[in-house]
């Protein structure tokens, strides 16, 4: 049986991985939102939905998914961190003036901009580039921390917000 209702399922392979990593509860969810922080395409939002819709309980899939995707980011800047200018030149085909140029946008904000790691696309080159850049690697984890539970925090009151007074089910 499928917590997903028809209007979402359909027979890729997304839906069976999700259900697969919910079935595995709150390691699942770790491992989902982990996966969800690097470049792989998963989303943590379905397994919160599908564990709270399940009767978890909303602080534990909060803090489970915070720290798991709050890991993967810091995989993703260490990853950044093995990078060198060479392979980015080859790879990418981009010149040293025009990384030059990215590195001094991202000095600009610094850690700062760990505090986005967490939108989605976008927040995976926030993560690689501070690690390329060698940004301050313990502001990084702490603002990464705090957007990430931010973010976390935000869409499960929202959920039980609509869920409660709009959907009428309850966690």
């Amino acid at each position: 049986m499928s917590l997903f209702p028809n209007c979402i399922r359909s027979s890729g392979w997304e839906i069976r991985k999700m259900e697969y990593l919910l079935s595995w509860g709150y390691l699942g969810l770790f491992l989902g939102s982990f996966f969800a922080a690097t470049i792989l395409p998963f989303s943590s939002e379905i397994l919160i939905t599908g564990l709270l819709l399940a009767g978890a309980s909303p602080i534990y899939v909060c803090v489970t998914a915070t720290v798991g995707n709050w890991l993967g980011s810091l995989s993703t800047y260490g990853i950044g961190r093995l990078g060198k200018w060479e392979w980015i030149e080859k790879w990418f085909k981009s010149s040293r003036e025009k990384i030059e140029k990215q590195r001094e946008r991202i000095a600009k904000y610094k850690s700062l901009l760990a505090l986005l790691v967490w939108v989605p696309i976008i927040g995976d080159v926030f993560a690689l580039a501070l690690g390329f850049y060698k940004i301050n690697f313990t502001k990084c984890c702490i603002y990464m921390l705090i957007g990430k539970s931010l973010r976390y925090i935000v869409y499960i009151v929202l959920f039980s917000y609509i869920g409660n007074n709009w959907l009428g089910f309850e966690i």
